[in-house]
């Protein structure tokens, strides 16, 4: 079991870490980035970054984060390692309700109306588009790139108070 344990805090930390750099990017760069290009141009990369972005690697990541931190809190309370068994089950917690949540009921809907603007050819069209959703979409994946760099500070502390436990 405690194999199984190591083996779940890990993929936590590499899956919070990979979701929490993704949106963290998206925050300080992509967003910027297509908002200084014209808005028919912007659209365009958005949808076909939203396409690219359902992947089985980040898929993987941004689902099994909190599968594994809740799998290593209960093993860790199971092996009597309460208080960072504690500190995985919140990480699992608040990645669910500061990350996962959001991104099922505000940025997914948000990039399925983006998509459904299709060719921004018209360029009224497309700059309307990109005023009603880069700044609201920016504004939520930064809450989500926050809570998620706090579970992944969570699984942190909870590797640190089992191995400080241990040994």
């Amino acid at each position: 079991m405690t194999i199984l344990a190591v083996f779940a805090a890990a993929v936590t930390l590499v899956a919070a870490a990979a979701v929490t750099g993704v949106f963290f990017a998206f925050s300080v760069s992509v967003m910027p980035g297509l908002n200084a290009v014209g808005p028919g141009e912007a659209v365009r990369a958005m949808q076909s970054i939203n396409a690219k972005i359902l992947n089985p690697a980040f898929l993987g990541a941004f689902v099994g984060a909190p599968i594994a931190a809740a799998l290593t809190g209960a093993l860790l309370l199971l092996l009597d390692h309460r208080a960072a068994g504690l500190a995985f089950l919140a990480a699992a917690v608040v990645y669910v309700l500061g990350a996962f949540l959001p991104t099922a009921a505000v940025n997914v809907p948000m990039n399925d109306a983006l998509a459904a603007v299709g060719s921004p050819e018209d360029t009224h069209r497309a700059a309307r588009a990109w005023a009603d959703y880069a700044p609201r979409w920016t504004r939520w994946n930064t809450l989500r790139a926050a809570f998620a760099g706090a579970a992944l500070l969570l699984a942190a502390l909870g590797m640190y108070l089992w191995g400080s436990a241990t040994s």
